[in-house]
């Protein structure tokens, strides 16, 4: 699976389709993107490689950039068990422009979630 659409609920609930929850786990990390979008981590990619490639050299803007980047407005949520959902918060919301159709995309071992486009 590379590429699914969702409607969020009234809750800003977005439910991952099963076969993809086995991939990501029962925990997932939501982070601003570079863009006008999100970025979904399972824990592991992100304990494993985004906590890694954050910490280079403690003299190096470009990475102190990257962690604001990444850090600001980062979440960690559990998907619930039920349904596999996960809520996006306020600010994540924000981002997408406040919609309630989304689309997410495989951007190698993390998701992109962006506006649905029409």
């Amino acid at each position: 699976m590379d590429y699914f659409e969702r409607k969020l609920d009234d809750k800003n609930r977005l439910t991952i389709p099963r076969e993809l929850q086995n991939e990501l786990g029962n925990e997932v990390i939501i982070t601003p993107g570079f863009g006008q979008y999100l970025h979904l981590y399972s824990k592991e990619v992100w304990d494993n490689e985004m906590e890694t490639a954050l910490s280079g050299d403690i003299l190096d803007e470009s990475i102190a950039d990257l962690n604001v980047k990444f850090r600001v407005g980062k979440s960690t949520s559990k998907l619930d068990s039920k349904q596999g959902r996960v809520t996006l918060e306020a600010h994540q919301m924000a981002l997408l422009g406040n919609i309630k159709a989304v689309m997410l995309v495989r951007a190698g071992k993390y998701w992109r979630i962006t506006p649905k486009q029409s």
